[in-house]
């Protein structure tokens, strides 16, 4: 499917603030703030996806990161891995701020240092995929 993107400047301002937010989970972590770390993780990936769809002049609206993942796959393809990143990162979406998610304790009392990292490194693979795909659409745009 040929892509002509509509709006750059759109794009690079989502990619920017899902670059910011990925940067924040890192201090997350350091202060043990493991279920923020979880839910950044999942707004990095959404931002980071929602502002291709925007760049490219389509609806981006809602919090289902799957969903959002198939539309950008329809211009960049998809992969296992990115697949495996969408779906661990969208578990944590409401658990990780809702004190009423876990049958008892709270949020910040479920998540450990390693769901934060490996939710950073999900985070960062499907911000590396949007801005692959971005490099190679621009290069024929």
């Amino acid at each position: 499917m040929g892509l002509k993107m509509y709006d750059w400047d759109e794009y690079e301002r989502w990619i920017k603030q899902a670059k910011h937010t990925f940067n924040a989970i890192k201090a997350d972590i350091q202060f043990k703030n493991y279920s923020w770390a979880c839910f950044k993780a999942h707004q990095a990936a959404e931002y980071a996806l929602k502002g291709f769809l925007r760049g490219a002049g389509q609806p981006a609206f809602g919090h289902d990161l799957r969903a959002l993942t198939m539309e950008v796959a329809k211009y960049c393809g998809s992969s296992r891995d990115i697949t495996e990143a969408v779906l661990a990162l969208s578990k944590f979406y409401i658990p990780s701020r809702y004190p009423d998610a876990f049958p008892g304790g709270a949020p910040y009392e479920f998540y450990t240092q390693k769901d934060a990292e490996e939710a950073l490194a999900y985070a960062r693979k499907i911000i590396d995929w949007v801005e692959a795909c971005v490099k190679r659409l621009r290069k024929i745009d």
